[in-house]
């Protein structure tokens, strides 16, 4: 069982008027996760028009609510002034901001240890950056999260106990009865599925019972394809799949892919209810890399190709619109700040279009039918990877090679 959104129908309203209540979980209102970064370095800013060409590129596949990690580079205040100016251009124009407040603990990011029941100094900041801009931005930031990954325990570098979360969110909250802060504006806290209480008992702490009555929604990540490496329970070829095609043997292993992502999602519905909670779960984060020279390329898992990348996609799009919930894909551009000591590392390669402006293989058809026509980014009109050769992109397309019993 699936928990949506109650959808109102928000067409006709002035954008002060939209609420997060009527976007979440509305087919209408499409989600990605975002990041305008160019070089690999975030010391360099994209630019206001750098943006605009991203904006467009989005508008252009119906994309009308955007992610962001944090408030301290210039990238969100430049997102937010494109958006404005879009708007004023054209009246029509919608986009919608998720804004998050990056959190860590004390000494995170530092040679001394991390201390995680504590909290760094510049969270303050944060919050109240998230808040200046919220106000004065309120036709279009619509949810504030707290943290991104920010509880769940294999971030050793910077997680923090739900306690630290659990005082942001009630501020935030206090904030909206205060008149502070516009009372639509939905808080929440974007975390791993476990840290949500849908994995190890470990999780399952009275602050974290107390975080989850507090939020006004549930924002989950779940990402099936590092589990291919951390735990491939779901990801192989079964015994009885053996005589199938190459294309075939993917294919079921990719319907594995999207089940394992249900589970995850309904294990975290499951703890909601067994402790008398019932309010909206969507997807903060979820994605699937087209390269990796690490765990899940060609030496590794056999996971990280366009082909699969497009078939997690549109599954993944398919049932969250069927069941309206929220899908922050992740996400829309490539972005090579993220390894930049490893080029082809995994986390460079997340985004729908390159760094080349390339459209990957599951933009093809919107490069046909001329979604992106008279678009550019940096510059350069949005073509196709590959050159559009199919024949080219399947001779890096490998089929998983463990075997999954019936």
């Amino acid at each position: 069982m699936v928990i949506s959104c109650n959808q109102k129908y928000s067409r006709n309203l002035a954008p002060n008027e939209i609420t997060a209540e009527m976007i979440l979980g509305n087919n209408n209102y499409q989600a990605i996760c975002y990041g305008g970064y160019r070089t690999n370095t975030r010391e360099v800013q994209p630019t206001i028009d750098e943006i605009i060409e991203d904006l467009k590129i989005l508008a252009a596949i119906n994309i009308k609510v955007l992610r962001t990690y944090n408030v301290h580079y210039e990238e969100v205040s430049n997102l937010l002034k494109a958006i404005s100016k879009l708007k004023k251009e054209d009246p029509k124009f919608e986009m919608y901001v998720m804004l998050g407040a990056w959190i860590d603990c004390k000494n995170a990011w530092t040679e001394l240890p991390p201390i995680h029941n504590e909290e760094s100094s510049r969270n303050a900041i944060e919050i109240e950056e998230a808040v200046r801009l919220t106000n004065q931005y309120p036709d279009i930031i619509k949810i504030i999260a707290v943290g991104n990954e920010a509880m769940v325990k294999w971030a050793t570098s910077y997680y923090v106990t739900p306690t630290i979360i659990l005082k942001w969110v009630n501020h935030l909250q206090d904030l909206k009865k205060q008149h502070k802060l516009p009372k639509s504006v939905w808080i929440t806290s974007s975390d791993n599925f476990a840290s949500w209480g849908g994995g190890d008992a470990e999780y399952h702490v009275e602050e974290l019972n107390q975080l989850i009555k507090a939020v006004d929604y549930i924002s989950m990540h779940t990402y099936p394809m590092h589990d291919t490496h951390y735990h491939p329970v779901f990801w192989g070829i079964k015994e009885n799949e053996q005589k199938l095609s190459e294309k075939e043997k993917i294919d079921a292993a990719m319907l594995r892919s999207r089940d394992y992502t249900i589970n995850q999602y309904e294990s975290v519905v499951k703890y909601m209810k067994s402790i008398g909670v019932n309010k909206p779960v969507h997807i903060g984060e979820t994605g699937w890399a087209t390269q990796s020279n690490e765990h899940y390329g060609t030496d590794g898992s056999k996971a990280t190709d366009e082909y699969k990348s497009a078939q997690f996609y549109n599954l993944m799009r398919e049932w969250t619109t069927k069941e309206k919930i929220s899908c922050f894909y992740f996400e829309a551009f490539d972005e090579n700040w993220k390894d930049k000591a490893n080029p082809l590392g995994s986390e460079n390669h997340f985004g729908l279009i390159n760094l080349k402006s390339e459209a990957k293989y599951v933009l093809w058809n919107e490069v046909d039918k001329g979604t992106f026509k008279g678009l550019t980014r940096n510059g350069k009109p949005i073509t196709k990877t590959y050159k559009g050769d199919t024949k080219a992109l399947w001779l890096d397309v490998k089929t998983p090679t463990s075997i999954l019993k019936n």
